[in-house]
């Protein structure tokens, strides 16, 4: 929907780069950011941010009014309350819907948001909404903090500003310079080759499934594919769920799924309650296997809440930490993930590997427990729906003809899916 006074935007050349920011207290510094851009031959449009007023040092498109309106709240009560972390809050959302806007109007090339706490924080939220590829750049003074949470599965690229950003000096000049350099460069690349978008699939892998994963791969590349594998260590499965709402993708191979049991746990590769939605909500072809479910990550050892100090743990590495699932939890997560796959409205299936879902869970392995896995595995029988396919393999996840069987299913998925469209 449209942001209520949405006007000025017909006004605007197409195709610009926008900059954001705390105008009120930092408007020399985007001054010269401003300037930069439009020396490397861009048009720019400006959102200022800042609550307390804004630079009469160039002219702003949209003023801090129109960003706290667009969330729905008032710059005057904002300024009345001297709330500062609802202030950041209400302009960052209100930021963040009006920059999604002018993406939708196709006005946007890239954006480049500069600042301390508070202003990285709204410029962060602020290209949450945008795609894969629009370039998106901060020039910020926490870039060598850790800003997993706000970056999110998006790529963003962060420019230490190694002074504070207040007020211009040689230093933050040659930093603006080169901020204002490389979003210019990367608005403009276009990547070589083909025209044709090649068709492509998700994969999901772990140390634990690399053999399985590195076969199919092999398998559809040789078929076609183009293969994109995603690390399943939390921030991988939001990047591939975010990918596949994008409509980057034909079809999904997940074969591990570890972190539906990391978010069961409390571990640290757990992707949320939204992992394994994505290719049921867009509706393309699936298949999911319950790899490395038989495990729950930790960092350090030290670092194993206390609940879990009797469970078996395994040293992966020295900051790697691997506890093995029970029963109890691993019937929980049989039916989180059949519930999950049997929501698709497109071709899918379910193919269970019955002599291991990892590396270290064969005959023999550290993490080789059949009760365990026989409840995985019975949760799944129960609650898979009738359309989803359901199979059953008397191999290990890691052996060569499971990745056989997953890839010939999947492009029989695939077909059947062209059928019905």
């Amino acid at each position: 929907m449209p942001i209520s006074g949405y006007t000025c935007i017909m006004s605007i050349p197409d195709k610009s780069i926008l900059i954001l920011g705390c105008f009120d207290t930092k408007g020399e510094v985007f001054s010269y950011l401003r300037q930069s851009i439009i020396a490397g031959g861009e048009s720019v449009i400006a959102i200022n941010t800042g609550v307390f007023g804004s630079t009469e040092a160039f002219p702003v498109e949209f003023e801090a009014d129109f960003v706290a309106e667009a969330a729905g709240d008032s710059i005057t009560a904002l300024r009345h309350h001297r709330d500062r972390g609802k202030a950041i809050d209400v302009m960052g959302r209100g930021a963040a819907r009006l920059v999604s806007q002018l993406f939708a109007d196709g006005k946007i090339k890239a954006v480049v948001g500069m600042g301390g706490g508070g202003g990285t924080y709204i410029a962060l939220s602020a290209m949450q909404g945008l795609p894969f590829g629009l370039p998106k750049v901060c020039l910020t003074t926490l870039a060598t903090k850790d800003l997993s949470r706000q970056i999110g599965d998006k790529d963003i690229m962060l420019i230490p500003s190694v002074v504070d950003v207040a007020g211009m000096n040689h230093i933050l000049r040659q930093l603006v310079a080169q901020a204002a350099a490389a979003v210019c460069a990367m608005a403009n690349v276009e990547t070589a080759g083909s025209d044709t978008k090649p068709r492509s699939i998700a994969i999901s892998m772990f140390g634990n499934t690399t053999a399985c994963v590195d076969k199919c791969t092999e398998l559809l590349a040789e078929a076609g594919f183009e293969v994109l594998a995603f690390h399943a260590t939390g921030v991988g499965g939001k990047t591939m769920e975010s990918l596949i709402r994008e409509g980057c993708f034909d079809a999904v191979l997940d074969i591990t799924t570890t972190e539906l049991a990391d978010d069961l746990c409390g571990g640290i590769c757990s992707a949320g309650p939204e992992r394994l939605t994505a290719a049921a909500d867009m509706g393309i072809p699936q298949i999911v296997v319950p790899g490395c479910m038989d495990m729950v990550n930790f960092a350090h050892l030290d670092t194993v809440p206390q609940a879990f100090a009797g469970r078996h743990l395994y040293s992966w590495a020295p900051d790697v930490t691997l506890m093995r699932t029970d029963e109890r939890e691993n019937a929980i997560l049989g039916e989180r993930l059949a519930k999950k796959v049997s929501a698709s409205p497109a071709p899918a299936a379910i193919v269970l590997p019955l002599r291991g879902i990892s590396q270290v869970a064969s005959e023999g392995g550290i993490f080789y427990h059949p009760a365990a896995d026989a409840a995985l595995f019975g949760a799944i029988r129960a609650h898979a729906a009738p359309h989803v396919t359901l199979l059953e393999a008397d191999t290990h996840i890691n052996d060569p003809v499971f990745a056989h069987l997953l890839v010939e299913t999947l492009l029989g998925l695939m077909a059947q899916q062209e059928t019905i469209n």
